[in-house]
């Protein structure tokens, strides 16, 4: 479940970071707030070389910059880990020699970046950051969680591909150079920063979150224009634009709520997350159709519900034990 409002960070800065506005024709920061982060700094010379060099790679097209009515805004916030890890993936590698800099996860990153500004317009940008993959904290409560990524005899280090690795640090640079906030904060995830902003600009502006991560359906809300980006089967060209119609439709749920209810119960064996034996996505939404949420199945096993029997209450009363 996304940590939504919990992150600790200096408000101040905060909205500082979420609101700069992404001026798509500078080619570095220029003093934009990063929160959380500590990263060189491309300035200079040195930062125009790296932007330009991005731009003519990624084959960016830095559309005219249109001037917007006040209540014309949307932010939009990218899960980025799970950008750049399709793009390690999706983008081949170009290099004539292994002894090169691999750049195929910076270069689909940075086009993903052009493509998504240009199909949805966003006034606002945010690159959101894992300052920690694994909490202590989420462990603590889930052993299991994400145990299955973690590099053998190590407790912390997430498995990565060796050439992604040194990609990350460019990815880093790169968007400081373009000018594009990056936001972390220490002992959190990056859905956790993400939950953060949208709860805050809840109301204040429309908000797109860019993942390819479930778990961040959940936010979606359509009274206050919150929409996910999933990209987890059309990429950012085609994503799947998930509003609540979607989740009706797709997951029988109605609501980011009632889609978190589901999601406990059907589990996500991509995060080590365990979820009721024996249901998955059908039978969930069932089950929260009937009762109405987690809490209502719950006290419907607990109360003995007579539609509720054989091995699904087993399941159900020993997965609550």
């Amino acid at each position: 479940m996304v940590h939504g409002g919990g992150v600790a960070l200096d408000d101040a800065a905060l909205l500082e970071a979420s609101d700069s506005l992404v001026h798509r024709g500078r080619r570095h920061a220029e003093g934009l707030a990063e929160v959380g982060v500590a990263d060189p700094t491309v300035l200079g010379e040195e930062g125009d070389d790296l932007a330009i060099q991005f731009f003519h790679a990624c084959s960016l097209v830095r559309p005219t910059i249109v001037r917007r009515m006040p209540d014309d805004r949307r932010l939009m916030l990218l899960d980025s880990a799970s950008l750049y890890f399709r793009a390690f993936f999706g983008v081949p590698d170009q290099r004539s020699s292994p002894q090169e800099t691999p750049t195929n996860a910076l270069r689909g990153f940075l086009d993903m970046i052009a493509t998504l500004v240009t199909a949805h317009r966003p006034t606002h940008l945010v690159a959101c950051w894992d300052d920690d993959w694994r909490p202590q904290w989420r462990v603590d409560l889930i052993p299991t969680y994400k145990a299955h990524r973690v590099v053998q005899g190590s407790d912390v280090q997430e498995e990565s591909p060796d050439d992604l690795t040194p990609q990350v640090p460019l990815i880093r640079d790169a968007l400081k150079a373009l000018g594009i906030p990056r936001l972390g904060a220490p002992g959190f995830e990056a859905d956790d920063v993400i939950g953060t902003l949208t709860q805050r600009h809840r109301g204040v502006m429309p908000v797109d979150v860019v993942t390819g991560d479930r778990d961040l359906l959940q936010l979606v809300d359509d009274a206050h224009g919150i929409r996910v980006l999933y990209t987890g089967k059309g990429g950012v060209r085609d994503p799947d634009i998930v509003t609540q119609t979607y989740l009706q439709e797709r997951y029988a749920v109605p609501t980011g709520d009632l889609y978190v209810d589901m999601s406990v119960l059907r589990g996500d064996t991509s995060d080590g997350l365990p979820g009721v034996k024996g249901i998955g996505d059908k039978t969930a939404a069932m089950l929260i159709e009937a009762h109405g949420s987690l809490a209502g199945v719950r006290a419907a096993v607990d109360g003995g519900d007579p539609s509720i029997k054989g091995v699904r209450r087993a399941n159900l009363e020993a997965a609550a034990a």
